[in-house]
């Protein structure tokens, strides 16, 4: 009832306050799969409490290939970062949420809404990869230079690793 407005807004790049994407490979397909999850970014570990534990979409599909990507907001900008999920049966969820929510008063409306809902409340833990850092002109980027792309992209020596 909720994640379809919530999807349609994030895919418009219009990232409502205390919400991300999650993105999974589709267990039969294959294909990318979208769905909105509380942002519970700390640090490079982003924590979901899913609603319906086993049963979510997104979590078997997590249970078949662990790679995945969250679109976040990082300072004023919308990036994806990739990571490997893992599914903790074992954690706490309500723990997990009040540690969540603490001082963050939209995570504490998304933890109520995900008790309220939810049916079988189970913790995943996205250990996001580090975010690339390039020097360039003495200041730290997350992108290569366009040139050192361009002249990848143009020679086939370079492209073939020689």
């Amino acid at each position: 009832m909720i994640n379809p407005p919530i999807r349609l807004l994030l895919r418009m790049g219009l990232m409502p306050l205390g919400y991300a994407l999650l993105e999974t490979r589709g267990r039969s397909s294959g294909r990318p799969r979208t769905t909105p999850v509380g942002n519970g970014r700390r640090k490079d570990t982003f924590w979901i409490v899913a609603e319906h534990g086993q049963r979510a979409g997104y979590v078997r599909n997590i249970q078949r290939c662990p790679r995945v990507r969250v679109r976040l907001r990082q300072g004023w900008r919308f990036v994806w970062r990739e990571g490997t999920a893992h599914l903790l049966p074992d954690d706490d969820p309500y723990a997990r949420q009040r540690r969540l929510s603490r001082f963050h008063p939209l995570r504490a409306l998304n933890a109520i809404v995900v008790r309220v809902m939810g049916s079988e409340l189970m913790t995943v833990r996205i250990d996001l990869n580090p975010l690339p850092q390039r020097r360039e002109h003495g200041a730290i980027t997350d992108r290569a230079p366009a040139s050192a792309t361009a002249a990848a992209t143009r020679s086939p020596r370079l492209r073939a690793g020689h």
